[in-house]
């Protein structure tokens, strides 16, 4: 087996033959501008050296080079490897290849990143990164290069969305706690810096409590079970805090806040109820079981995935997708 310093290149072929690198990359891919005779003389040259034709080559002939940038803040989180299962599936489809990139949660990092990734030579990017500001994803569309931005709105000819909706569930959700006679106010844990989504749920929780008339109460915490459960065994020492409805950023929080009252010997969902915004398989595993929102994020990776590619090839007609979050109850709260 030759070694990859070894491996015979493009270059190599195209000098033996003696022909343009053009002409061996048309050969490559089937084009039709090729002489017989020329097209016998590459094709006889790369059966002798033993080429195997490189995504390059492919991408010289035809512009295109089958490679798709992803964009996510981190890879660590179970709705995102979701996602990116979703992207892969369909990548694999249709024959594109991935590249990944993470940004860390930093509004910063994640444009520098975006930058690089989409004036690289790749044919199109999907974008998921909610700290960006609208003003962030718009410039996105100046690059002309396709793009699929999730959970954010953008414009252009080459650039589609998909937007999450969390506010009819969530409204309802507030309505039907308090028209069930609850006098014990909800509570909303504020995670700083959590991005655009949590910040969104948090108006409609403010602004439906207004117009309700009804008392509530804003937590800060981190996003971090350990410290949020640590934080909430304190917190649960206070008699007033042991009633009430806990919305939290995702599983890990509520599972978090759950831990922390049933250790303190306060009754779920009796005493206090919690809710996941975020919901993943793990609302399912614990015990009790979260009540949560859940958005298919391994369909979302795929329609993604197959948004841009019909993008890539001017077949896409609705270049919007607006996905509802459901409320899927648990344990975790009275139904």
């Amino acid at each position: 087996m030759q070694n990859l310093k070894d491996r015979v290149t493009i270059y190599q072929v195209a000098q033996v033959a003696g022909v343009s690198l053009a002409t061996v990359s048309r050969v490559i891919n089937n084009s039709e501008s090729v002489t017989p005779a020329t097209r016998k003389k590459v094709q006889d040259t790369i059966n002798a050296l033993g080429y195997k034709p490189s995504g390059l080559a492919q991408a010289l002939a035809t512009n295109r080079s089958t490679n798709i940038g992803v964009i996510i803040p981190s890879a660590n989180y179970v709705y995102l490897a979701n996602m990116l299962s979703g992207i892969t599936e369909v990548a694999k489809e249709k024959n594109y290849q991935l590249t990944l990139f993470t940004t860390s949660h930093s509004r910063d990092e994640a444009l520098t990143t975006i930058e690089k990734v989409i004036t690289a030579h790749v044919d199109g990017t999907i974008i998921f990164d909610d700290q960006l500001s609208q003003d962030d994803v718009d410039k996105i569309t100046s690059y002309n290069v396709p793009s699929v931005v999730i959970d954010n709105k953008i414009k252009g000819d080459k650039a589609c969305d998909i937007r999450f909706s969390y506010d009819t569930a969530l409204e309802e959700l507030i309505k039907a706690y308090y028209a069930a006679g609850n006098e014990n106010p909800m509570a909303f844990l504020h995670v700083h810096n959590a991005g655009r989504l949590l910040g969104r749920c948090e108006k409609i929780f403010l602004k439906t409590h207004e117009e309700l008339g009804k008392d509530y109460r804003i937590v800060n915490t981190r996003d971090s079970y350990t410290q949020t459960y640590n934080q909430f065994l304190e917190y649960f020492k206070d008699p007033a805090n042991r009633r009430g409805y806990y919305i939290c950023y995702r599983d890990s929080i509520a599972a978090a806040v759950l831990n922390a009252a049933t250790d303190s010997g306060i009754n779920v969902p009796e005493q206090v109820e919690v809710l996941s915004l975020v919901g993943t398989k793990y609302s399912y595993i614990v015990r009790p079981s979260l009540t949560a929102m859940h958005i298919d994020m391994h369909e979302v990776g795929k329609r993604a995935m197959y948004m841009l590619t019909d993008l890539l090839n001017a077949e896409l007609v609705d270049k919007t997708a607006r996905i509802e979050a459901q409320l899927v109850r648990g344990q975790s709260t009275k139904n």
